[in-house]
């Protein structure tokens, strides 16, 4: 009897030690090339094949949950899943709910898109995705109306039916379908430098996780994979890592 605990005993420490070791990835699947749903239905993207390395030299097992956009932190401090790994950039607000990793990219250019190249933009209807650095952005410019979407692929309808009059989002977001609208959609103004980098959102109780996976990020800076990653996903002229 007495071996039978101990087996049962060992059995439940394993199974507790494998779930311990499994990491509940959170994205949003809908943001390319950061994450997107490929034509097999999966996560796909930057971020996935980030993740996967990231989970395989921490020693994790990685699964995969998608998320909408506007519950994302929420849903990480409630425990539906362990991370966020969304194209999330690290704000002083958003690090007052939960902590981060050190940044996976580096802090990169916000841009405006319009249907023609005449917008005043000091004065324009301008969308963005709620919840994000540029909506915030847009609200503290003053004379211009913010209008805040779900999802990124209403803010870009948005502009195409003349509900605003341009979007505001991240650069990488935004060149691929600049460049496939035909002439359509354009880059206006100037870039806007926002946030501090793009980094793993985690509750700020799992600090050993943190741990493995800062140190995760770090090796890959190290031997170079990271930035080969970003250039692969980005294009040549993506801003790396020194």
């Amino acid at each position: 009897m007495k071996k039978l605990l101990i087996g049962a005993a060992a059995l439940a420490l394993s199974a507790t030690m494998a779930l311990a070791d499994t990491v509940r990835m959170g994205t949003e699947g809908a943001y390319p090339p950061y994450n997107f749903i490929n034509d097999k239905g999966e996560i796909d993207g930057f971020e996935r094949e980030l993740g996967d390395e990231l989970c395989k030299r921490a020693g994790l097992t990685c699964e995969w949950v998608k998320n909408d956009w506007d519950s994302i932190i929420p849903n990480l401090v409630s425990g539906n899943y362990d991370t966020i790994i969304a194209g999330m950039s690290i704000t002083p607000e958003r690090d007052e709910v939960i902590d981060f990793t050190q940044a996976y990219i580096p802090p990169a250019a916000s841009a405006f898109v319009a249907a023609s190249k005449d917008v005043d933009l000091s004065s324009a209807v301008i969308a963005a995705q709620t919840g994000t650095i540029q909506a915030a952005h847009v609200a503290s410019m003053g004379g211009a109306t913010l209008v805040e979407f779900a999802t990124p692929e209403e803010t870009i309808a948005a502009v195409r039916n003349g509900e605003a009059d341009a979007v505001l989002a991240d650069k990488d977001y935004l060149i691929p379908i600049v460049e496939d609208s035909n002439g359509e959609l354009m880059f206006v103004g100037d870039d806007v430098a926002l946030g501090g980098g793009v980094g793993m959102g985690l509750r700020e109780s799992d600090t050993e996780l943190k741990a493995k996976f800062d140190a995760a990020i770090t090796s890959m800076k190290e031997d170079g994979t990271l930035n080969a990653m970003i250039k692969k996903w980005f294009g040549e002229d993506a801003a790396v890592f020194d």
